[in-house]
């Protein structure tokens, strides 16, 4: 049952991977790691090595270095930020009789790697010959706890299966782990080699504690290991520490039949302002927790969690076996980049791996927290507060820039601006809408008025503030906002995007109802009627291009005149454009790198008619070529809206398969958080047309013809519901909580005890659009990949 382009296999709750390929190790890594938003663990082998790139990440822990700037210029961020590989607990290595176990000697006969998506954790198993001929079975389990936020814990277990042998096993914390790294700035890859300086390093008997230090961010994290070994008798233990290493070793001859079992329990923490001892004292108290529990207490609390995480947001494909474990894994790998991330960013790569520098980025507003919010609605909170903690940098930045308000930063691990690429990180001013989208949507899908009293009207308050002192009033045009970047990084430093100038529309609206919901929040912030008569002048008058001439709206005013990128003459090598092609001749073009219009028309639907979506979708289908992970869902959600079923399924399989498939070629460095966002997306604001304008929800189904059912469910308030779409009708299903009002199709219904069984209107799809040459969605062929998968079964 192997995929046809990768060799995981096939299966609805888990991700396998059978068989031995050293080549891929580092990707599957990235596919294997397990997080809970505090602590990631990249998916490598116990043994250390072989590996492609080890990792070990605590959210928000980072090194500080210089940025690189040819020329500088006023407002260039002077520092950048770097995830550090932390102290790894995850080594185990293994000696059959004074052979270490390393599979790239002796013979694997059999090895398989197991990531469970209920269980939460992965599992290894792997028969062994040694060059000598000695034969053992090696098995291990591996979790990082949803419960128990600082604490990780491993399974090892060694059997000999052809005679009674000696093993050794040397269980590692291992700090400055080498790791090469691809940053072209010296000075980044020296910022990162040996990161970690030792404070303190103790050991005794099975237990051991590390603490560093990191030398410009000035944070400091301690790591600890303790044991639990069963064994037959005659075992012998020695730990010793050094500054960068502690290493419990511990010998035994074990019979045939039976076998070596070690319990590895970790505690991870860092602060920026506690300690030595207090860390070490963090990470202890943590230990003695998972030590209470127990490895069988932790498996059940694991279970536990997913168990309640997926009664309010499994994903049910019924017709695509493929789809259904990629929209699942999806779903698990956005549960653990932001489970328990409590006050700290949900970065664009999670904790799986150090692409973007660990960075985190508008993606998590846009993308990952409407997941989030619908499904787990704590976790966006978490995130939310996130923002909410950094106001003061983006406020210092806003001054910076002689803005008022606040402006957030376009990449960050600790609230300030570190991006050296200036038409981002000074002139894309939709972060701050995205933030304050987010948490509108939070407010509205678990009116949660604490937040809303003591961090929301904030947020709401000061991005408001920022567009008002951004944009100004013109006679002819109405309220403009120019010299922006939009989504689309293609066209840079633009006048009017629609994107931006929707979403601030937005913004000044919803802050005024915050303020005057809240008036005591305003006036502690010093917000008048004056100032909040401004927002809503400024959003009622807000500039919106048009094209008469073409029927439809540029993405920026003038960009329908701009010469067409010459997509015929561009070879497929040369993708992405942004590598091969210099940029100011990308700016002047024709030519989006990702859904900039079109997600406009998704998260602003209201704004735009029916026709308008569908001549708007047509003519930007042909000059967006999808060089980020970050277009192909939304790009779904607006085919599947106009009615072209066949496209929204095929670029759903992009969103989805990205990792898996690896079709960015960058797996090795961490998973797309937001394109694994944007296949629950595809799935339920596509397929399920769910949308959430003013707060209330509505729903569009329609049923791809690849597929039989699609079932998903959401939480909204105090209620959890399921949506289920059939051939023709949809079934909607309160699963527990208090009656919802609620859209299908235009017309709204009630959602009480019994379900509702509604007709889905009849379809007529348009003609397929125009794509770029060489860019269009790959067509995945579902009977194909489901006659495959029977056949290898």
């Amino acid at each position: 049952m192997t995929s046809p382009r990768r060799g995981y296999e096939c299966g609805p709750w888990e991700l396998r991977w059978r068989g031995l390929d050293l080549e891929e190790l580092q990707r599957t890594e990235s596919t294997f790691a397990l997080s809970n938003g505090h602590i990631g663990m990249r998916g490598t082998l116990e043994e250390g090595e072989p590996r492609g790139l080890p990792g070990t990440y605590l959210n928000g822990f980072y090194e500080q270095h210089a940025l690189p700037y040819a020329e500088r210029g006023y407002g260039y961020p002077e520092a950048g930020q770097t995830v550090v590989n932390v102290t790894d607990g995850k080594i185990i290595r293994l000696l059959v009789q004074d052979e270490p176990l390393d599979m790239r000697y002796g013979r694997a006969t059999t090895h398989e790697r197991v990531l469970d998506f209920r269980s939460g954790t992965l599992r290894r198993t792997t028969d062994w010959i040694s060059p000598t001929g000695r034969t053992v079975r090696v098995s291990s389990e591996r979790l990082v706890s949803f419960t128990q936020r600082a604490v990780a814990a491993i399974r090892y277990e060694v059997e000999p299966l052809d005679d009674d042998v000696q093993l050794v096993v040397q269980s590692d914390l291992l700090a400055n782990e080498p790791v090469e790294t691809e940053a072209g700035d010296p000075r980044v890859a020296a910022a990162l080699k040996s990161p970690l300086n030792a404070e303190f390093s103790w050991a005794d008997g099975y237990r051991a504690v590390l603490v560093h230090h990191t030398a410009v961010s000035g944070l400091r994290m301690a790591a600890a290991m303790d044991h639990e070994i069963e064994t037959p008798s005659g075992l012998r233990t020695r730990i010793r520490v050094e500054d960068d290493l502690a290493r419990l070793t511990a010998a035994v001859d074990v019979p045939k039949g039976q076998r070596l079992r070690v319990t590895k329990f970790l505690g991870y923490g860092w602060s920026t302002q506690r300690s030595a001892p207090a860390v070490r004292s963090q990470v202890e108290a943590a230990l003695a927790g998972a030590l209470q529990t127990g490895w069988d207490g932790l498996l059940a609390e694991q279970r536990e969690y997913l168990d309640r995480f997926w009664d309010s947001a499994d994903v049910e494909i019924d017709g695509d076996p493929e789809m259904q474990q990629a929209v699942r894994l999806a779903l698990f790998h956005i549960l653990q980049a932001g489970a328990r991330g409590e006050n700290r960013a949900i970065p664009g790569k999670g904790l799986t791996g150090p692409g973007y520098d660990g960075h985190a980025f508008w993606d998590t507003e846009a993308f990952v927290l409407p997941v989030l919010t619908y499904t787990m609605p704590g976790a966006a909170r978490d995130a939310l507060l996130w923002r909410h903690s950094t106001i003061d940098k983006a406020r210092a930045r806003a001054r910076q820039l002689g803005l008022r308000g606040a402006a957030f930063p376009w990449r960050s691990i600790n609230g300030a601006e570190c991006s050296a690429y200036w038409p981002a990180g000074t002139a894309a001013f939709h972060v701050g809408a995205a933030i304050a989208e987010a948490t509108v949507r939070y407010l509205a899908a678990s009116g949660d008025t604490e937040f809303d009293e003591q961090h929301g009207t904030e947020l709401l308050l000061e991005t408001a503030r920022l567009w008002l002192s951004l944009g100004h009033h013109d006679q002819h045009d109405g309220f403009r906002i120019d010299g922006v970047t939009g989504p689309d990084e293609y066209s840079a430093v633009t006048d009017n995007n629609v994107y931006t100038n929707l979403m601030a529309r937005r913004n000044l609206r919803e802050a005024a109802a915050a303020c005057e919901r809240n008036p005591d929040v305003a006036a502690m912030f010093g917000v008048d009627a004056t100032e909040i008569g401004d927002w809503r002048a400024a959003a009622d008058a807000m500039t919106m291009p048009y094209d008469e001439l073409l029927g439809v709206h540029p993405q920026s005013e003038g960009f329908t005149q701009h010469a067409v990128w010459d997509f015929a003459s561009t070879p497929a090598a040369n993708y992405p454009l942004l590598l091969h092609y210099p940029y100011f001749d990308l700016y002047r073009k024709q030519v989006v790198k990702q859904a900039d219009l079109v997600l406009a028309m998704h998260l602003c639907g209201d704004a735009f008619t029916a026709e308008q979506k569908a001549r708007n979708f047509a003519y930007y289908e042909a000059v967006t070529v999808r060089d980020s992970s970050l277009s192909a869902g939304t790009q779904a959600v607006l085919a599947a809206e106009v009615g072209n079923l066949d496209l929204a399924y095929d670029y759903l399989g992009e969103a989805a398969l990205t990792d898996l498939h690896d079709l960015h070629n960058n797996v090795r460095n961490g998973l797309h958080m937001a394109s694994l966002a944007g296949a629950w997306t595809a799935m339920v604001a596509g397929f399920g047309g769910m949308r959430d304008h003013g707060g209330r929800l509505s729903f569009a189904p329609r049923l791809p013809g690849e597929l039989n059912r699609i079932a998903f469910r959401m939480c909204f308030r105090d209620s959890r519901f399921e949506v289920e779409i059939h051939p023709g009708e949809t079934r909607y299903r309160l699963l527990s909580g208090s009656p919802l009002r609620l859209t299908h199709h235009g017309s709204a219904f009630e959602l009480g005890t019994e379900p509702v069984h509604l007709p889905i209107p009849r379809l007529t799809a348009p003609p397929w659009p125009e794509h770029p040459a060489g860019r269009a969605p790959i067509r995945r062929h579902p009977e194909r990949i489901r006659r495959n998968i029977e056949q290898e079964s």
